[in-house]
Parts: C-alpha cells; structure tokens; sequence
C-alpha cells in the first residue's frame, strides 16, 4: 500500500498560507518532485521524520513560496505529517505506540513506520539522487551540527552548506544515513533547537544553498574550517530508571539533571561540572558502549556524595531536558574533550 502522495513542481498558491495549511493539505506523508534548470541531475531533501521538528518543513515551505527554481532536480520527502499535526502542533515526536521513524531504515520493515521507512528508501532508489540530505532539529537547544558516517570530502562539503561542526559517527542505530556507505552521500543535518529562530533561519539559508548551488559535492565548496568530532559514545537509561529535571534533587526519581543542562550542549565538561543528583551506583542507572563493545559508563559518569558529575572532561551533545526523549533515545553523546574518540 502507498502511504505517499506525490506532487510535481507545486506552484506557490497550492502550498497554503502557512506551514499549518501547507501540511494539512499534504494530508499524510509526502513527495514533491521540483524539477531543476538542470533536468539530468537529482538531488534530494528528507524532512519531518520527527513530528516535532519543524525547521525543515518551515524551510521547504518559504522555497515553495518563493517560486524559484532549484539547480537541479530536487525530491523533497516531508514524511510523519500525522504527528507534525497532532495538537499542538510540531510537538509530537511520533504518534502514540508507533517507533522512531528514525530508527526504522533497515530490516525488518514489518510494521506501519517500518513500512514507511522502507517507502521512503524506494523513493531514493528510484530517483538515485547524487546527494541526500535529511534535517532535523536537536532535541534540546544548542548550536547546530552535521553527523555521518564517515569522512570524505563530499561528506564535508554537504555539510559544509549548513554548518561547520561535523560529527563522524560509526554508530548503526537504523538512521536514514546509515545509508550513505553503499548508495548516495547522505548527511543528517541538525539545525539547532526545535523553538529557535535562529535554527528556521539556518535551516532556510542552508536549503537555499543546496537547492541552488551548481555543484554540491566538490572538494571547492568545501569549507575545511570544519570542527571534526570523532566515534561518539550514547549515554542511556537502563530498563525502568526513572528520569527528570529540577533545581534540587527528587526523591521520587532514580536520577534528577539539573534543568539548565542543554546549556552544556558542545561546551566543555570537567570531572567537577555538576550534571545532577542520584543515590545508586552509575552502572545500575545507565548503558554506554564504546566502539568495541566494552561497557563505557564508568568513562562518562561517577557519582560522587549523591551528585552526578562527568568521570572525566569530555564534550557533550545531543543533551535534552526533554524526559521522554532521554529516556527512549538517549540522555546525550560524548566524545573526549578535544573531540576525539573516548579512550
């Protein structure tokens, strides 16, 4: 069963009045084909696998308002379009009971976001475009970064379009990147908080350019200014800790973060930057592996009197003060302070 709807070069009055009405009419997930001054050509743009994240969707509907014309050929796929419009608006990850479509980009496919991941993937093939770029916002305030899976410099020079912090990551957790290494140079773009102007604006600035640069992949549109963090480490809850933020510990929880932790998204951490309160021992709280497969919790965390301090300087990312999301995803990525792999 196609669960897409497919649209070829929307004029701009088709698109609504605002991103609301532009999503409504879509009505569930979606493919816009815009054909390009140079028709030989394709690239594509994947937005809104989270329903909470908007800035690409925004980004996609001030282009298809513009009525310009991209270089070459764009697919651009906005797919939980369902959740995105679940009340209030952009505040749904997913819709109730369903997986993190984000996870789902390899087998099995056997359920409704698997399905669609698989649909999604079908789409690329057809079209084999010559890069791929999926947009995201982050789960918590903080700068904006490029993951991939490894270093090339067409890798670079996508990212290079949006941002100049890459992060190098040989993590397998069935992302839509997960792809790149046998198919097309894909690269998972965050543009920054879900609620920051700032992030809309990038998210915008950075699809102009895609959409009407030449050549996106040559070693010439690479920036080598790029920050390069290497093999991150996630930190996770274990089965049933219970999790959440405050100014002073809770009784109730297993494990309290302070609730201005996002502010340490990309910065520096010491052993003595307080992350939090809790009274058990770090290896029945959390999960980490490195990428050999050891335990790395004791390489990230230590408690220490009853508060949660990093176990030694490292630089964390991808930290949330959102409890759903840290509990079913992670509570953040760690690499060593000078942005290599941890040891």
């Amino acid at each position: 069963m196609r669960r897409f709807q497919f649209m070829r070069n929307p004029l701009a009055t088709d698109c609504g009045d605002n991103v609301e009405q532009f999503l409504r009419d879509l009505g569930g997930p979606a493919c816009l084909f815009l054909e390009g001054e140079d028709s030989a050509r394709t690239r594509a743009l994947v937005t809104l696998l989270h329903g909470n994240e908007p800035s690409g969707t925004m980004a996609l509907w001030r282009w298809l308002k513009s009525a310009q014309r991209p270089a070459v050929n764009v697919v651009c796929i906005v797919a939980s379009v369902a959740a995105a419009l679940e009340a209030p608006l952009f505040s749904h990850r997913m819709l109730p009971r369903a997986r993190d479509l984000n996870r789902c980009f390899r087998p099995p496919f056997d359920d409704a976001q698997g399905a669609l991941a698989e649909e999604i993937l079908e789409i690329l093939h057809m079209h084999q475009p010559e890069a791929v770029v999926d947009m995201h916002n982050t789960s918590g305030s903080g700068p904006s970064f490029g993951v991939c899976t490894f270093v090339d410099r067409q890798h670079d020079a996508l990212v290079s379009l949006f941002t100049q912090r890459l992060i190098v990551s040989n993590l397998r957790l069935g992302a839509l990147m997960d792809i790149s290494e046998h198919s097309y140079p894909t690269v998972t773009v965050e543009v920054g908080g879900r609620l920051d102007e700032a992030a809309h604006e990038l998210a915008f600035d950075g699809l102009c350019r895609y959409f009407t640069a030449k050549d996106v992949l040559s070693p010439e549109q690479t920036d080598w200014g790029l920050e390069l963090l290497r093999d991150p480490i996630r930190l996770e809850l274990r089965d049933n800790v219970t999790l959440t933020y405050a100014e002073t510990p809770c009784a109730d929880h297993d494990i309290t973060l302070r609730t201005d932790i996002e502010h340490l998204n990309f910065g520096s951490v010491t052993p003595q930057t307080p992350l939090g309160w809790t009274a058990a021992a770090e290896r029945d709280l959390f999960v980490a592996s490195d990428q050999g497969g050891r335990c790395a919790v004791s390489r990230l965390v230590r408690v220490c009197d009853g508060q949660l301090y990093p176990a030694q300087a490292l630089k964390l990312f991808m930290i949330t003060n959102n409890p759903e999301i840290a509990s079913t995803d992670c509570l953040f990525y760690a690499v060593a302070d000078d942005g290599k792999a941890i040891d």
